[in-house]
C-alpha cells in the first residue's frame, strides 16, 4: 500500500513540475519602419518547435522552460535575428525588428554592352537626348532608325516593320496595352504620341519571333517601362516646335511622374507647299503613380489625357514635277476648311502582391476612350501646264467632302502571376477585354475637268468616290498565355543558354475564332568565344482582326458602303529567325555588330492600300504571301562618350491576290539609317548629331482602283537632320549650389539638304481619261531652336 501511495505522489509531482516548465511566448516582427512582417519564421530548434508569423506579423508559440531557450527569426530578403531567453516563465512577449539583408555590392564598372540573348533589345533614349527631331515623339523616332524598321514620313510617329502595316505593331506601357487614334489619315494631323519619352526608363523593342506574353500582332512589339525616381527631378524644355514639362518626387513608400507636353507644327508645315492657314495644336498630360505601403504590396496607378486639334484653311499650292526635259506645273487655289479633333482618356490601376522575394501576383484594370471628329469641305480650281510650251494639260475644279465621327472604348481587366528561381523565369496572364466602336462617316469626291464631271457615261454622272458608313461594334475578347524562361549552361567551356517557350490563347465573340499561337526562342553564348551570341526563333503570329479590318464595302449606284464583315478571320504568320550579335573592341571603345535574316510565311491576309497613313483595308482574308530580308546594324561609340550606330535592311515581299503576284503595299526592297554624335574637339560641351535616312519607296497605284493595280513605286525616301548643342551649365556633381542640373541650348537644321520626298500622290483626270500623278511633298529645309532645363 505504501508503494502505491509513493507512486501516486511521484507521478502527481512530476506533473506539476513539467507544467512549471512549459510557458507562451508571443509577439510580432516587423520591418525597420514597423510594417509587420508575414510569413516569417519563429522557431525553437532544440525543441523542434517552428511558428509563422500572421498578415499582421504577429506569431505565438507553447514551449519549454530552461536554462537558455535560442530562439530565431528568419525571412527571405531580411538579415536572422537571434534571442536567447533565460530561464523563460509564464507569458512572454518580444517585439523583434528584422533588417534589410545586405546585398549591396560595391562599385561596380560596367565594361560591356548588355548581352542580348532573347528576341527584344535593349535601346538607350539618352543618345538621341537634344538630337533633331520633327515629330517631337522620341522613342518612335528611335525606333524608326533601327534596323528592319521604315517610316518615309518625319510627320508621323508610325512605322512600318518587315513589311507590315502600321497597325501590326504592339505598344506596352508597364505590361499595359495601349491604343492610337483610328481616323488620322496625315501626319500633320498626327498630335503627340501615348509615350512620353520624359517618363521612360526603359525601352525593350523587338522585331520579330517576340515572347508569348506580347499580344495578337503580328510585325513588332514596343515594351516601354516607366521609371520610379529616387529623389526629386525636374526638366522644362521648350522649342519652335513646343514645349514639355516633367516633375519626378520620391519618398520611401511611393514615386510620383507628372508630364504636361504642348506641340505645334505650325513652324514647319509652313514649309509644305500647300500654303495657308495652319493651326495645329496638341496637349497631353501624363502621370505615374507608384506606392508602396511595405514589402509585400505595390499599388500604380497610370493616366493619359490628350486633346489634338487640326485646323487648316488652304489658301494655294503650286508643284513643279517631272523630269529634267518634261517639267509639268499643277497650281491649285483652295476654298474651305478642315476641322479635326482627337479626344483620347486613358487610365489603368495595378494592384500587385509579392509572394516572397521570387513570386508575384497582380490584378490590373485598364479603360481607354477617345472621341474623333474630321470634318472638311475643300475646293480647289487647279491647272495643270506644260513649263516649256505653256501648254494647258488640264484645268477642272475638285471638291472633296468628310464627315466622319468616331467613338470608342477598350476596357480590360489582367491577372498576372509571376514565378522567379534560379534557372527560371515563370509568367502567366489571362486578360478579358470589352470594345465597343461607334462609327458614323460620310465621304465624296467630285472631280470636273472642262466642264465634264468624272466619271461620266454619256447618260449618267457619278461622283468619283462616294462612302457612307454607320456600324456599331459590340464585342469581347479573352486573351491567355504562359510562358517560362529557362537559363542553364554546360561544357567544359560552360556554353550559356537562354529558352523562351510559351504559348498564347485567344477568342473573339465578334468572330467566334479560336487562336492558339505557340513561340519558342534561343540564344546561345557559345564556350568557344564569349563575345558570340547566336539567336535561334519561330512562332506561329496572328493579327487579331479590330475594327479597321472589319469594315467590308460594297458599291451601289456609285455609293460604296462600309460594313462589318463577321466571318472575318485573323491574318497569320509563321516566323523564322536566325541572329548573331558580336561584341568587339576597337580603339578601347565598345562596339556590337548585329545580323538577323528572317522569313515570314503570310497567310488570310486581308489586303489594304496606303495614302499617307491612313491604310484602308479591303474587310475580308483575300491573299498570302511572304516577307524575307536581312537586317544588320553596328552599334557603339564611334567617338569616346557618344553612342552611334549605323543600320542597313534588305527585303522581298510578296503577295497573291486575285491571280497576281504583287509586293506587299509597304514592301521596301532597301533602307539605311544613321545616327551619328560627335563633340567638338577639346570640348564635350559642344555636341553635333546627324541623322540620316535613305529608304526605298513604297508601291502605288491610282486611287480606289484595284490593289493589284500597283504599277508604280515611289521615289526613294532621302532626308538629312543635323543638330548641335551646347552645354551652358554642367552641374551634376552639384559642386555649385544651384537649382540647376544642366542647361543646353541648340539648334536644328532639318532636311539640311531641301530634299523633296514624295509622301503620296493626287490624281488629275482629263476629259480623255488621261491621268497625271502629282507628288505630295513632305516638308522642305526648316530650322528649329530649342532650350532645355534639367533641375
Amino acid at each position: 500500500m505504501k508503494q502505491i501511495i509513493l507512486l501516486t505522489l511521484t507521478i502527481w509531482w512530476a506533473c506539476i513540475d513539467v507544467n512549471a516548465q512549459s510557458f507562451t511566448l508571443q509577439g510580432r516582427v516587423t520591418d525597420d519602419k514597423m510594417n509587420p512582417i508575414e510569413l516569417a519564421s519563429v522557431s525553437v530548434l532544440s525543441q523542434g518547435k517552428v511558428a509563422l508569423t500572421s498578415l499582421k506579423g504577429e506569431f505565438s508559440l507553447q514551449l519549454q522552460s530552461t536554462d537558455s531557450v535560442v530562439v530565431r527569426f528568419s525571412m527571405i530578403g531580411y538579415k536572422t535575428k537571434t534571442r536567447v531567453l533565460r530561464n523563460p516563465k509564464g507569458k512572454q512577449t518580444l517585439q523583434v525588428v528584422l533588417h534589410d539583408a545586405d546585398n549591396t555590392l560595391g562599385e561596380v564598372q560596367v565594361t560591356e554592352m548588355r548581352r542580348q540573348t532573347g528576341q527584344i533589345q535593349d535601346l538607350k533614349k539618352e543618345a538621341t537626348k537634344m538630337g533633331p527631331s520633327t515629330s517631337g515623339n522620341a522613342v518612335e523616332e528611335l525606333i524608326q532608325s533601327q534596323a528592319g524598321v521604315s517610316s518615309n514620313n518625319e510627320l508621323s510617329s508610325q512605322y512600318n516593320v518587315r513589311g507590315g502595316a502600321f497597325d501590326e505593331n504592339s505598344v506596352y506601357i508597364n505590361s499595359i496595352e495601349v491604343y492610337r487614334p483610328f481616323l488620322v489619315r496625315s501626319g500633320q494631323q498626327e498630335g503627340l504620341s501615348v509615350i512620353n519619352a520624359d517618363m521612360v526608363e526603359k525601352i525593350g523593342f523587338s522585331t520579330g519571333g517576340f515572347e508569348a506574353k506580347y499580344g495578337d500582332k503580328m510585325s513588332s512589339a514596343l515594351d516601354i517601362t516607366y521609371k520610379r525616381p529616387q529623389k526629386f527631378e525636374a526638366s522644362i524644355a521648350a522649342s519652335l516646335l513646343g514645349a514639355s514639362g516633367y516633375v519626378g518626387m520620391s519618398t520611401s513608400k511611393l514615386s510620383w511622374l507628372n508630364g504636361v507636353r504642348y506641340k505645334t507644327t505650325k513652324h514647319l508645315l509652313g514649309s509644305l507647299e500647300t500654303k495657308g492657314e495652319y493651326e495645329p495644336a496638341f496637349f497631353d498630360y501624363q502621370t505615374y503613380f507608384s506606392y508602396q505601403p511595405n514589402k509585400h504590396w505595390q499599388i500604380d496607378f497610370m493616366g493619359n489625357i490628350a486633346d489634338n486639334h487640326f485646323n487648316f484653311s488652304p489658301a494655294d499650292r503650286e508643284t513643279k514635277f517631272g523630269t529634267m526635259e518634261n517639267v509639268k506645273s499643277f497650281k491649285v487655289y483652295f476654298d474651305g476648311k478642315e476641322k479635326d479633333i482627337f479626344r483620347t482618356y486613358f487610365g489603368s490601376l495595378g494592384i500587385t502582391r509579392k509572394l516572397g522575394a521570387s513570386s508575384s501576383i497582380s490584378l490590373m484594370a485598364s479603360a481607354f476612350n477617345t472621341n474623333e471628329r474630321e470634318t472638311y469641305d475643300l475646293q480647289g480650281q487647279y491647272w495643270l501646264t506644260q513649263t516649256e510650251t505653256s501648254e494647258n494639260l488640264g484645268v477642272g475644279t475638285y471638291f472633296e467632302h468628310a464627315r466622319n465621327f468616331l467613338k470608342a472604348r477598350v476596357q480590360s481587366v489582367k491577372l498576372l502571376f509571376k514565378n522567379k528561381t534560379k534557372k527560371h523565369d515563370l509568367e502567366t496572364a489571362v486578360t478579358y477585354k470589352r470594345e465597343h466602336v461607334e462609327e458614323n462617316s460620310v465621304e465624296y469626291e467630285m472631280r470636273d475637268s472642262s466642264g465634264y464631271s468624272i466619271p461620266h457615261t454619256g447618260k449618267d454622272l457619278h461622283l468619283i468616290y462616294s462612302l457612307k458608313a454607320k456600324n456599331t461594334l459590340d464585342a469581347n475578347r479573352v486573351e491567355a498565355y504562359v510562358q517560362d524562361t529557362y537559363r542553364w549552361s554546360r561544357g567544359e567551356g560552360k556554353s550559356l543558354y537562354t529558352l523562351n517557350y510559351g504559348v498564347r490563347l485567344s477568342h473573339w465573340s465578334f468572330n467566334k475564332e479560336l487562336l492558339i499561337s505557340p513561340r519558342v526562342s534561343l540564344g546561345v553564348i557559345p564556350a568557344f568565344n564569349q563575345n558570340i551570341t547566336m539567336r535561334f526563333a519561330t512562332g506561329l503570329y496572328y493579327q487579331a482582326p479590330f475594327f479597321k479590318e472589319l469594315r467590308d464595302t460594297n458599291t451601289v449606284n456609285g455609293v460604296t458602303y462600309a460594313t462589318l464583315n463577321k466571318s472575318i478571320k485573323s491574318q497569320r504568320s509563321i516566323h523564322f529567325i536566325a541572329g548573331m550579335d558580336y561584341r568587339f573592341n576597337m580603339a578601347n571603345r565598345p562596339f556590337k555588330f548585329t545580323g538577323e535574316v528572317y522569313y515570314k510565311v503570310l497567310s488570310n491576309l486581308v489586303p489594304y492600300s496606303v495614302n499617307n497613313v491612313k491604310v484602308v483595308y479591303y474587310g475580308d482574308n483575300l491573299s498570302s504571301g511572304h516577307a524575307a530580308g536581312l537586317d544588320l546594324k553596328l552599334y557603339g561609340e564611334f567617338v569616346p562618350g557618344a553612342d552611334s550606330w549605323i543600320s542597313l535592311s534588305l527585303m522581298d515581299t510578296k503577295m497573291k491576290l486575285n491571280g497576281k503576284s504583287i509586293p506587299l503595299p509597304t514592301d521596301k526592297k532597301y533602307a539605311v539609317h544613321l545616327f551619328f554624335t560627335d563633340f567638338f574637339p577639346g570640348t564635350q560641351r559642344w555636341k553635333m548629331s546627324l541623322k540620316l535616312a535613305f529608304a526605298d519607296g513604297m508601291p502605288f497605284s491610282a486611287p480606289h482602283k484595284e490593289l493589284e493595280n500597283n504599277t508604280f513605286r515611289a521615289p526613294a525616301y532621302k532626308r538629312a537632320d543635323i543638330g548641335m548643342s551646347y552645354r551652358l551649365l554642367n552641374n551634376e556633381n552639384r559642386s555649385r549650389q544651384l537649382m540647376f542640373k544642366n542647361i543646353w541650348l541648340g539648334l536644328d537644321c532639318l532636311n539640311i539638304f531641301g530634299i523633296s520626298n514624295v509622301n503620296s500622290y493626287y490624281w488629275i483626270t482629263d476629259v480623255t481619261n488621261q491621268q497625271y500623278a502629282v507628288p505630295n511633298y513632305l516638308t522642305g529645309r526648316q530650322l528649329n531652336a530649342k532650350v532645355l532645363f534639367e533641375f
